[in-house]
């Protein structure tokens, strides 16, 4: 909890508010292993919610790197996400920048790839969500709001069986 009230400053309020709602809050899990998590991989979950997800800036926004690097945060995420998801009913949300550089990264073909059907899109509005801040989550300015422009939210789910 430290090194993310550290990072965030309005993240102890956030969490207490979390759990005093009922919530579980878990820190460190890895969206590219979660299904491994001792926890996680007990759990079947409705919804899992993913919102800009990004490694960090190592290359530029662009850099053919960079870009191979953000793939495959998303093709592990998603394949975890999906594992540890309610067969009935369970959504799997990815709220992504558009444009370039991000619509290279494939996110709706590689979703179909490993199995998840899209079931809608929908533009993404910040101010539907009230008190909902987006956050760097890298470096010095990990507190600072990035903007956000163009975003889409993508709804995905496992096929009937």
């Amino acid at each position: 909890m430290q090194e993310i009230d550290s990072k965030y400053s309005k993240a102890i309020g956030n969490v207490r508010e979390l759990e005093e709602r009922g919530c579980i809050v878990i820190y460190g899990v890895d969206a590219k292993q979660m299904s491994q998590h001792f926890f996680l991989s007990t759990q079947r979950f409705d919804r899992i919610v993913y919102n800009f997800p990004h490694v960090g800036f190592l290359f530029r926004e662009d850099s053919y790197c960079q870009i191979q690097l953000n793939k495959r945060l998303v093709k592990g995420f998603l394949q975890n996400a999906k594992l540890v998801l309610r067969k009935e009913g369970g959504e799997i949300h990815i709220t992504h920048k558009e444009g370039h550089p991000y619509n290279k990264w494939d996110l709706v073909r590689k979703a179909h790839k490993i199995g998840l059907l899209l079931t809608q899109t929908l533009p993404f509005r910040k101010d539907d969500y009230p008190g909902y801040d987006n956050k760097r989550a890298h470096g010095t300015l990990s507190d600072a709001s990035f903007h956000l422009g163009h975003c889409t939210t993508y709804k995905f789910r496992l096929p009937p069986c």
